[in-house]
């Protein structure tokens, strides 16, 4: 029992789960504002690739 108390001690005191916990967050935020980039490049890309399709020349 003491051998567990002091394993859950050490674990309070230790900060390695505090530090993992802010790259978990850290990673989150930028994961988002990756999709969030994707998207609305992946649109106005999307757009300008129609633009350049329908001033080209059929190829008949």
């Amino acid at each position: 029992m003491k051998a567990l108390l002091a394993k859950a001690r050490q674990f309070m005191v230790n900060e390695d789960g505090p530090t993992a916990t802010e790259y978990a967050v850290m990673l989150a935020l930028i994961i988002i504002v990756a999709l969030a980039a994707i998207t609305l490049l992946g649109q106005k890309v999307n757009t300008i690739f129609s633009n350049v399709e329908s001033t080209l020349p059929d190829g008949t």
